[in-house]
């Protein structure tokens, strides 16, 4: 063998030997990388969820509005993604106990039974208007004494929520969006979608509840959505009183 030859060969292994390397780096992020995301929506390989959604028009068919319809498929890419299973099923029908299947709840508590009860127990300190009379306060939200007012299609609120109830750690957990429309709540499963993995390395897979701003709708859909406050607190607890160099600002810092 001459001596180009050899280098040659010698050449060719160690770009196979890289190339097997790489291969097998990248392989071990992917894994770690969907480890990490299966442990904080709680979907391990195989696992099966809920999707729970509110009846349009009271009918006696699940018909779900178009925005919702945007949301349920935002949220199941993510589920796909984690190899688990979901199943819509009306808000008035969903009957597991809380913390055996991962729950993505998507809708308003006015309407929404399964969210109402959710809020009521895991949230008490947010409040919103249910009352269907028309006003300025209608579907407005209250977080200790500051009020979010909802403009639509100008400036719209909706709380996006992981929540666990201190439970054990294979309990999974309940995902809230709870929005003033239903624009604002595929707003939040798209935000969702985009920062999992930020929310995850802050949050790890504890409970949190975040308050979000979506500006103008009515021109950007869904995508203009900004980060009014973390109302996070443990599900116990409720939400205190903001100090009052905050009252006055409701933009994200």
């Amino acid at each position: 063998m001459t001596e180009d030859v050899r280098y040659l060969v010698l050449g060719l292994l160690a770009a196979v030997l890289g190339a097997t390397l790489g291969w097998l780096l990248r392989s071990h992020l992917w894994k770690r990388r969907l480890r990490r995301k299966q442990a904080f929506f709680g979907l391990p390989a195989n696992a099966e969820s809920l999707l729970v959604v509110n009846r349009e028009a009271s009918g006696p068919e699940l018909l779900v509005t178009r925005h919702d319809v945007f949301s349920l498929l935002e949220l199941a890419a993510l589920i796909k993604e984690c190899g688990a299973h979901a199943q819509i099923v009306a808000h008035d029908a969903a009957q597991q106990g809380f913390g055996e299947r991962t729950e993505f709840c998507v809708g308003n508590p006015a309407v929404h039974r399964r969210m109402a009860a959710h809020m009521h127990s895991l949230l008490p300190g947010v409040r919103v208007n249910t009352d269907p009379e028309p006003g300025p306060d209608r579907g407005a939200f209250q977080i200790g004494s500051e009020r979010y007012r909802m403009e639509g299609g100008r400036t719209e609120y909706v709380i996006l929520a992981r929540l666990t109830a201190g439970q054990a750690e294979e309990a999974r957990p309940v995902f809230l969006f709870c929005g003033q429309r239903a624009i604002t709540n595929q707003a939040a499963t798209r935000y969702l979608a985009r920062h999992h993995e930020r929310l995850a390395r802050k949050h790890g897979n504890h409970s949190f509840a975040l308050l979000l701003k979506v500006v103008n709708s009515q021109a950007y859909g869904p995508d203009v959505v900004e980060l009014v406050a973390d109302v996070t607190r443990p599900a116990q607890e409720p939400i205190p009183t903001p100090a009052p160099a905050a009252r006055n600002s409701h933009r994200a810092k």
